[in-house]
């Protein structure tokens, strides 16, 4: 295992490092000379498990850290290629562990880094992210840090997730758009055309069709998760959590509306609350199909991430992301390659669907 981290952080991220990572081997990369070096030694060859580690200022910026990515990425990106990745980040204040994680998270899986479900350990000013837990838990903060982090740092050491389906993977793919307009849908049926070893299964969400969540107290929806359904019912309940229970992998068919996801997609995401208050998704791959008009697509897979890996826990196998740009009805058939770019990320999903969770 590597961990990545700045040479110099603050005497309470060393001390908890110290503390989480005792009695376990790792490498630490703290300089371009060490990361130099450790290329050297070790040529040709992935990081496998790769901890990334940032000391946040006011500013939501860590420096040195950045600088020592930035030379990964951009001169050995084949160290990170099938590794796996979690991520531990201090702030100094309030904001920016989850926008600066899914940032660093979208550029790394770029590159074929995949991370767990939760893959995140937060850690805000006087560790206020954890106000709620030390409220339903009777746990003060530093002892529930200590226990959460132990458990995803457990977690991303010894993954024992296995689908039942490797034969025929299992996937439901989702979307909110119109069959005759949207250059979104007609990719994901250039993707779709080549996953001849999966079970695909779509799920259309018409408008009028999906009520947004409207945030029911913790014990109403525990209740009716128990019961695998919402307060609110409808085909979100019927039809779309047998779905996604049943599925391997959910595919997210995303046309760029403003840098974000559509509202009905948004509501599914926001309803599966209900589903993830009595399961775990750690066994569930997510994708993502999306197209802009003109820019964009990234803060869309961006918001993917922080809705579904790090909030819900469904896994991020490397290289989620299919991407475009197209405006006008009709125009993704004229972007350059672009049936032979839909065939690789197919052959992509499919490798990873018929293989275990490494």
């Amino acid at each position: 295992m590597v961990i990545i981290m700045a040479s110099t952080v603050s005497s309470e991220l060393e001390n908890y490092m110290l503390d989480l990572f005792k009695g376990i081997a790792y490498t630490r990369l703290s300089t371009m000379e060490m990361l130099h070096n450790y290329v050297i030694q070790h040529p040709e060859k992935s990081m496998q498990q790769c901890v990334f580690v940032a000391d946040l200022d006011i500013f939501g910026l860590d420096l040195t850290f950045l600088a020592l990515v930035q030379r990964l990425m951009v001169e050995y990106p084949s160290l990170l290629n099938h590794s796996s990745g979690l991520l531990i980040v201090k702030s100094d204040n309030q904001w920016h562990t989850k926008t600066f994680s899914s940032w660093l998270m979208f550029n790394l899986n770029s590159l074929g880094c995949r991370f767990i479900g939760h893959p995140v350990i937060e850690m805000t000013k006087h560790l206020d992210n954890l106000n709620q837990w030390e409220k339903t838990t009777g746990l003060d903060r530093q002892s529930l840090l200590h226990q959460l982090s132990h458990k995803t740092l457990d977690r991303f050491l010894k993954p024992n997730m296995i689908s039942d389906h490797l034969l025929k993977p299992k996937i439901t793919a989702l979307h909110a758009s119109s069959r005759s307009t949207s250059n979104t849908l007609s990719l994901w049926n250039m993707v779709k055309h080549h996953l001849d070893g999966c079970d695909v299964q779509e799920c259309h969400v018409a408008n009028g069709t999906i009520m947004d969540c409207i945030g029911c107290t913790y014990q109403t929806c525990l209740y009716f998760g128990r019961q695998q359904s919402c307060f609110y019912g409808g085909d979100i309940v019927k039809e779309l959590f047998p779905a996604i229970e049943q599925s391997d992998a959910l595919v997210w068919i995303c046309p760029n509306y403003n840098d974000s996801l559509s509202a009905n997609l948004m509501a599914v995401i926001n309803r599966l609350t209900a589903l993830y208050r009595t399961r775990s998704f750690y066994d569930k791959k997510i994708y993502a199909v999306i197209v802009s008009g003109n820019s964009g697509s990234d803060a869309v897979a961006r918001q993917l991430i922080d809705a579904l890996c790090m909030n819900k826990g469904f896994h991020l196998p490397p290289h989620f992301f299919l991407t475009a740009t197209a405006y006008d009805p009709g125009s993704i058939y004229q972007v350059p390659e672009i049936e032979k770019r839909a065939a690789e990320f197919a052959a992509l999903m499919e490798l990873e669907l018929h293989s275990p969770i490494p």
